[in-house]
């Protein structure tokens, strides 16, 4: 039985369309990250093509880095009573999936994005997914900022992704990203690292840093055993 089932998995990857079709959903199943290779050209059109290409949000939202990032998360939403998540660049939906928000509303600049959402929690009440341009001003307690950053190639994209960021928060935002400026090597590529904190003072002078938290797994060269990501914790000055 196993030797006739091994010749049919065989005989299927050598149809072209089927075998296909049968290896996406292998990946899927296995929750294997999928990084194509896409040229980058602007960083909306970049997400756009990889998921398109049947890629993922990357490594960092899988395995450990992804139930780290839960921990943190599920614990603060817990400790500090937060009725309401709000994520801009919500990615493929495999961290939230490990969330637990009371309620939640996720934006992407990828429609590819927001319908592997809609299709992978359709039935669950307390999640709402819709792409970036649909964004109309809506405001939750918390707004979250994963692994989002650092992908900001354009400066006017940065800071409208920031502005947008901060005004849509009514108590707390929390950024996972990295805070250097050093892009040796990423020349050219969808990453390029900032430090996003000195935004802050001048631009959104009501919001101060809280808390701190490093990565469990700090990056030593190699981005599938560390990241180069941690925690900042923002909070109005009221809520200080």
């Amino acid at each position: 039985m196993l030797r006739i089932f091994m010749q049919i998995k065989a005989l299927i990857k050598r149809i072209p369309v089927v075998g296909s079709l049968a290896q996406k959903l292998s990946r899927t199943l296995h929750r294997e990250p999928a990084v194509p290779v896409v040229p980058f050209r602007t960083s909306p059109d970049y997400w756009e093509t990889r998921y398109a290409s049947g890629g993922n949000s990357g490594v960092g939202s899988y395995g450990k880095f992804s139930e780290f990032k839960a921990e943190v998360l599920n614990r603060f939403v817990k400790d500090r009573a937060i009725r309401s998540v709000m994520e801009f660049g919500c990615g493929d939906g495999n961290q939230l999936s490990l969330a637990v928000y009371p309620r939640y509303s996720g934006y992407d600049v990828s429609n590819m994005a927001v319908e592997m959402y809609r299709l992978r929690f359709a039935g669950d009440p307390t999640k709402s997914f819709a792409n970036l341009d649909q964004y109309k001003g809506e405001q939750a307690e918390l707004v979250l900022s994963l692994d989002v950053i650092y992908h900001l190639v354009e400066d006017d994209v940065f800071d409208r992704y920031m502005r947008t960021l901060f005004d849509a928060s009514t108590r707390y935002v929390i950024i996972y990203s990295s805070n250097s400026d050093d892009n040796h090597g990423y020349e050219g590529t969808h990453v390029r690292h900032r430090i996003f904190t000195q935004w802050l003072p001048e631009n959104r002078p009501s919001w101060t840093l809280i808390q701190h938290v490093p990565n469990r797994y700090p990056y030593q060269g190699d981005y599938t055993q560390g990241s180069f990501a941690d925690f900042y914790v923002y909070g109005r000055r009221t809520e200080v």
